[in-house]
């Protein structure tokens, strides 16, 4: 009975935990990802009572850690398998600017202030905002930059449009596109959206690259 609870706590504070961060934002997050920082901490804290507890049964301890290490490797072989689990668990990068425009709307569902993007610019030796023609916070809470090019000629990011065949619409926003738009694309292409594995928008375009590489 003691070591189902034992199971039952460990199961339900690693989701607890995980649902925490998430809603917490990703500059929580750290250089470390979602799922790796809260099995170090639990694994941390579990071998720390084990200690101060040398009364208490070895197996107590073990049993939960053997537990979150199967749970992370089933996790991350799920997470291959389905975008959306790993989107969940992982998040996905957010466009905090675009063509040398701030969104702020971005900026404020990720709980991520205008500090938090000076600091981040300063860290990459970047004196001005309008030095950056795109700037992606990802998920472990690092922000990639794209700098204008000389004489900031404008220059066209692949925004990706479909990914392992599930539609990305935030990307869909970002160009001012619908989902008829894409059908539309792909019935004249003759191209199935289950077939996708990614599809990205450059130019004015849109490129396709069908599961199998074709």
């Amino acid at each position: 009975m003691v070591l189902f609870k034992v199971v039952i706590r460990t199961l339900f504070f690693y989701f607890f935990i995980t649902i925490s961060y998430r809603l917490m934002g990703k500059r929580e997050v750290g250089q470390l990802g979602v799922i790796d920082l809260i099995v170090s901490i639990l694994i941390a804290e579990l071998v720390a009572i084990s200690i101060e507890n040398h009364s208490e049964p070895i197996y107590l301890t073990i049993v939960p850690i053997v537990v979150l290490v199967l749970l992370e490797i089933l996790l991350a072989y799920i997470s291959i398998k389905s975008r959306s689990l790993r989107i969940i668990l992982e998040g996905k990068p957010s466009l905090i600017i675009s063509n040398g425009k701030i969104n702020y709307h971005e900026m404020v569902k990720q709980r991520y202030t205008l500090d938090d993007l000076l600091i981040s610019l300063r860290q990459k030796e970047i004196r001005d905002i309008t030095e950056v023609e795109f700037a992606f916070l990802e998920p472990n809470g690092k922000l990639s930059i794209f700098k204008y090019k000389p004489f900031k000629i404008k220059s066209t990011y692949p925004l990706p449009i479909i990914l392992d065949g599930k539609i990305d619409e935030e990307s869909l926003k970002n160009i001012k596109k619908d989902k008829a738009w894409i059908n539309n694309i792909m019935d004249n292409n003759n191209v199935l959206l289950e077939e996708v594995f990614y599809a990205f928008y450059k130019s004015k375009k849109l490129y396709f690259i069908k599961k199998g590489g074709s």
